[in-house]
């Protein structure tokens, strides 16, 4: 067998099957590339599902870790350390909001959400206890605890981890009508992404996110945004709702957040609503850790510049236009996004999506599939408009074969 067989085939041997990776082993990264154990080059399409907004090793970051690396990296949240006021300080400011309650993975920041919500309601709004409801959105991904499995409408995500948690109400995405006719006094929040990710990149109608906000701020409940993965430059603003003029209640995020070196999360809200929270009800040890605030700390000195998502609103521009070219042909039947973030729809008869990411793997490119002939571009922001354009022709070029 091949390195790469080899190594595949140990790692299925060992670990749970609850991924099906392409059958690449990445071995060094660099910017928008990655270098497998037998030396082939990759133009990486996806950036850890924009974990890697701003490349892979970028040197910022990486310097950031080593120093911090040097100093101190946990302390748990039973004392304090010297990075965390600046961390909730500045992410903060970059949200316009008051305050920060930082986690770690982005489903947590959801699981955290969630609490915040329910206690809100209880606590400010008085909702009767035990009836405090959640609405979201159908074709949702906001994790996969075993909570935020329960208002998944996709079934690989739910079955078999039943008995499922109470208190959601699912409405279709993009439908005010729904929205406004699923609200009752018991209704604490609308938890949303302003632009689905893992349902192929799906941006809602026009004049949707500013009807939520209006409707939830007249029906004194709180919009809470999932913007762990549209967040923090892909779309060509740090917030794709700021393409909307929407400020929500609440900001989830996660994923870029961390550089792709560690893993960060956070939720940043007012102090109202994240002021509902006292000593020992919710927590984590790992949680606004030193490491993880000197990481995130230079990623939003990053994006204060406006560059990467000045960056990302050109190019994603270019991106949209060259994939617009693709379509009418017969091999692409839509492409929607936003900024440097797409999702296509392919045609059913050149293959599933999972096949075409194969037959772009051989090509030096990696995307992922997503339900059925979909697949997602979503390139790191530092990517050179050379690089995203050999990655656009050798996407023509299995496309058109």
């Amino acid at each position: 067998m091949s390195i790469t067989e080899t190594a595949i085939a140990s790692a299925e041997a060992h670990s749970a099957h609850n991924y099906h990776p392409l059958p690449v082993v990445v071995a060094s990264a660099e910017g928008a590339w990655m270098t497998d154990v037998e030396g082939r080059r990759y133009l990486d399409l996806l950036a850890g599902y924009s974990a890697l907004n701003f490349g892979h090793g970028n040197r910022r970051l990486i310097d950031a870790a080593k120093a911090q690396l040097e100093r101190v990296t946990l302390t748990s949240r039973a004392f304090h350390h010297d990075r965390f006021a600046e961390f909730c300080t500045r992410l903060a400011e970059l949200c316009s909001m008051e305050m920060v309650l930082p986690m770690n993975t982005g489903a947590e920041a959801v699981e955290t959400a969630v609490k915040t919500a329910r206690k809100w309601g209880y606590r400010v709004k008085g909702v009767p206890d035990g009836m405090a409801k959640i609405i979201v959105a159908s074709d949702n991904f906001h994790g996969r605890t075993t909570t935020v499995i329960s208002f998944s409408t996709d079934p690989e995500a739910r079955a078999d981890y039943g008995p499922y948690t109470p208190g959601f109400e699912i409405v279709p995405y993009g439908d005010l009508t729904a929205l406004r006719e699923a609200m009752t006094e018991n209704t604490v929040a609308v938890l949303l992404e302003p632009i689905q990710g893992e349902a192929g990149v799906l941006v809602p109608p026009a004049g949707y996110l500013p009807g939520v906000r209006e409707l939830t701020r007249e029906r004194n409940v709180l919009f809470i945004a999932d913007e762990i993965q549209s967040g923090l430059g892909r779309t060509g603003k740090t917030f794709a709702l700021e393409h909307e003029g929407v400020v929500p209640d609440m900001y989830l995020l996660g994923k870029a957040l961390g550089g792709g070196v560690v893993p960060v999360s956070a939720v940043v809200s007012s102090a109202e609503i994240l002021g509902v929270f006292r000593p020992g009800e919710h927590g984590s040890t790992f949680g606004g850790n030193p490491l993880a605030c000197a990481v995130a700390l230079e990623v939003i000195a990053m994006l204060r510049t406006g560059e990467y998502q000045e960056r990302a609103a050109e190019l994603g521009d270019h991106l949209h236009r060259e994939l617009g070219l693709l379509t009418g042909g017969g091999a692409v039947e839509a492409v929607r996004g936003r900024g440097l973030w797409a999702g296509v729809d392919t045609a059913p008869a050149l293959g599933t999506g999972r096949e075409i990411s194969e037959r772009l793997m051989e090509e030096r490119v990696l995307v992922k599939d997503t339900h059925g002939s979909t697949i997602r571009i979503a390139p790191p922001l530092v990517i050179s408009k050379e690089d995203l354009d050999w990655g656009l022709d050798r996407l023509r070029s299995v496309l058109s074969a």
